[in-house]
């Protein structure tokens, strides 16, 4: 029988690297391809077969009520990160296989299934052709990339540290990530043992890699098309380049960037 998902979408945080963009609304409405982010991640949340959705509010949170979604609500969100926001859906993720997602991040439906259908009780997505992404946003794709390892059976061994080689980089983790119930209890029991000025400064990436110190098993899932992270403004000018240039259809890498991408990443190493 199929394990229904219940999804979570993190949302309360401004976003301020956008700058004005975010001034009059959270960073999940921001448009992109004439739809908001929040848009993108609902269709690919329902076209997986997403059972519930839930969404984490906290700037402008009257902005985000819209029927069909529960709302939780982190009103710390100016003084805390990530971690706390996710903890005040904890009664979802108690009960459900939940699937949690970034607000700032575009995926496919087929991501989703992927993640769904994937074992393990705390499991991640990740892109393994992050450089065609990177090197698009980046002149140098190393100075934001994040150390990402993995064994031969995708159990997760690192995360998050700074990279100095394309060999410490397997993937780059996408925002996107599933708990069992017991994989939840497993968090929680991390959580309860900091001190809460340590969980208001956890980021996700941050809480993974503690979660590795302490031998917690992570497992991941590689994708399978194109997605997208919106940091600044300067991601945005890319991606509605990409997907006015790109082909019809939006998670599919059009030939001609794949091949741009590629040249460049060929040259680096060549330099």
């Amino acid at each position: 029988m199929k394990t229904q998902s219940h999804a979570i979408i993190l949302a309360a945080g401004r976003g301020s690297r956008l700058g004005t963009i975010t001034q009059d609304h959270p960073k999940c409405l921001t448009r992109l391809g004439g739809q908001s982010l929040l848009d993108w991640q609902l269709e690919a949340l329902q076209g997986a077969g997403a059972e519930s959705i839930g969404i984490v509010t906290g700037y402008l949170a009257e902005m985000l009520e819209r029927p069909g979604l529960t709302r939780f609500n982190n009103p710390r969100w100016s003084e805390t990160n990530m971690v706390v926001s996710l903890m005040t859906a904890s009664r979802w993720l108690h009960q459900h296989v939940c699937l949690v997602s970034y607000a700032d991040i575009v995926y496919s439906a087929d991501a989703v299934r992927r993640l769904m259908s994937a074992p393990g009780d705390i499991v991640l997505t990740y892109d393994p052709d992050w450089s065609k992404l990177w090197s698009l946003r980046f002149e140098d794709p190393l100075s934001d990339a994040e150390t990402f390892k993995i064994d031969n059976d995708g159990r997760l061994l690192e995360i998050g540290g700074q990279a100095d080689s394309l060999d410490e980089v397997q993937g780059q983790f996408m925002g996107l990530l599933k708990f069992t119930p017991e994989g939840w209890r497993r968090v929680e029991r991390f959580l309860d043992a900091l001190p809460q000025s340590q969980q208001d400064r956890l980021d996700m990436t941050g809480l993974l890699g503690q979660l590795l110190a302490q031998n917690v098993h992570i497992q991941t899932t590689p994708i399978n098309d194109r997605w997208f992270e919106v940091d600044n403004p300067n991601d945005l000018a890319i991606y509605e380049r990409l997907i006015g240039e790109g082909s019809s259809e939006m998670f599919r890498w059009p030939d001609a960037v794949s091949t741009h991408a590629n040249r460049k990443q060929s040259l680096r190493e060549r330099g």
